[in-house]
């Protein structure tokens, strides 16, 4: 049996007699296992597990034990191929209430990394960020903010950015103040049977290229699912994304994101807002009472620069979803523009934007829903608004047919 420790440990009789009778050995932080490094809950928890992420090799499982561990200090991982694993979201639970600075509960900079059977609460800034680290899976996870809804609590939940092949499920986040589960500047994305409540968004898919995001319950967030791409990024021009087989519902928080972030301007009770993206497919979702609006299609509505960046939603496609009740009391920047046309939306909500800059399009929006779900083109034309230039219009715009994205397959998929 192999044993990992944290400091010199008199061992064997010889160093025993040397270092005198009296003392004592110490108990190891983590010994291997039936191939796996076993976590002590003995002495300093987070610097047992710590050591284990930095002495680990590639291959290693780390397991973590039964308990609540309070940490007063981010961890971090940048070894290849590590499985971190739990006993189980409800019996693992790394607490970072008392955690000094801002920064992320778990760092992870490595690739072929998993994460699973664990929960983080109460992290200052980030729950697990992860930057770079392809083909990493976040799984049966739950990461949250126990005080709810509040603009100190951390920005994310579960964070990957820069990666390629990423696999979200099974992962719950409650409270986080910009979004529960964000995809950022990354490339073929899985996220699915997941839940995310009582967040500003619940789920965000920003300047990535290829994303299925299915069988997830967003509710009671201020938005529930994101659909962004944003100017002056590495990655600019996101596309491809399907969001599909989802329980969009009771999306009623109020938006409690700190002032300039971009999150703070979706409307409390927003279903789905797809802002600047192209080549969306929403279809076989469930959509109800979302108070504000079900669907926002949206152009970014800032000054841009970026000569890179298209502001329009383009090649969207709304089809066989399902809608009931909300829209009749919206929240944000809609609510004055909801009593310029009546007090309320339907479920199907466009801006109208078609011009930015000295720039010109209309933007392909194919709405293949049944007849009897409303559509209401706010007339908006440009950014900033003029209520006086503003021309609703009911009527579906004319459209070309749009190709769907192939389902993404990631190679650490063992379904």
């Amino acid at each position: 049996m192999k044993y990992l420790v944290l400091s010199a440990v008199c061992s064997g009789f010889a160093i025993l007699a040397a270092c005198g009778n009296n003392q004592t050995a110490e108990a190891p932080h983590a010994v291997e296992q039936d191939g796996a490094i076993e976590i002590s809950a003995d002495g300093d928890f987070a610097t047992n597990l710590q050591t284990a992420l930095i002495e680990a090799e590639p291959g290693t499982m780390i397991r973590m034990p039964e308990g609540v561990f309070s940490l007063e200090t981010g961890l971090s991982l940048d070894v290849d191929n590590i499985t971190l694993v739990g006993a189980g979201q409800s019996k693992t639970i790394l607490d970072f209430t008392s955690q000094a600075g801002a920064g992320e509960g778990l760092l992870v900079t490595s690739d072929d990394v998993i994460l699973t059977d664990f929960a983080m609460q109460n992290t200052k800034g980030d729950g697990i960020k992860s930057k770079g680290a392809d083909r990493i899976i976040y799984r049966y996870l739950t990461v949250e903010w126990t005080g709810g809804p509040d603009e100190k609590n951390g920005a994310y939940g579960v964070y990957p950015v820069e990666s390629d092949d990423v696999l979200i499920e099974n992962v719950t986040v409650r409270g986080a103040s910009d979004a529960g589960i964000y995809v950022g500047q990354s490339n073929n994305i899985i996220v699915r049977n997941s839940l995310a409540e009582y967040n500003v968004a619940g789920i965000e898919i920003e300047n990535s290229i290829g994303a299925d995001v299915y069988g997830n319950i967003a509710r009671h967030n201020a938005g529930g699912i994101l659909v962004f791409d944003l100017p002056d990024l590495p990655q600019v021009g996101g596309h491809s994304t399907r969001i599909y087989d989802n329980q969009i519902v009771t999306n009623d928080t109020r938006n409690f994101a700190p002032a300039g972030n971009i999150v703070a301007s979706v409307p409390s009770g927003t279903g789905l807002m797809v802002m600047a993206n192209s080549n969306v497919h929403v279809f076989d979702n469930t959509f109800a009472d979302n108070r504000s609006a079900h669907v926002l299609l949206v152009a970014y509505p800032e000054e841009i620069k970026d000569d890179r960046y298209n502001p329009l939603p383009r090649n969207i496609v709304l089809r066989d979803n399902s809608y009931s009740g909300g829209g009749d009391d919206p929240h944000g920047i809609l609510a004055p523009l909801a009593a310029a046309v009546g007090g309320s939306f339907p479920p199907i909500v466009t801006d109208g934007v078609t011009s930015w800059a000295k720039n010109s399009e209309t933007p392909n929006l194919v709405i293949k829903e049944e007849a009897s779900i409303g559509y209401l083109d706010l007339g908006i034309g440009r950014y900033p608004v003029d209520p006086m230039q503003m021309a609703p219009s009911t009527t579906r715009p004319k459209s070309e047919p749009v190709e769907e994205p192939a389902a993404i397959i990631l190679p650490q998929d063992k379904k």
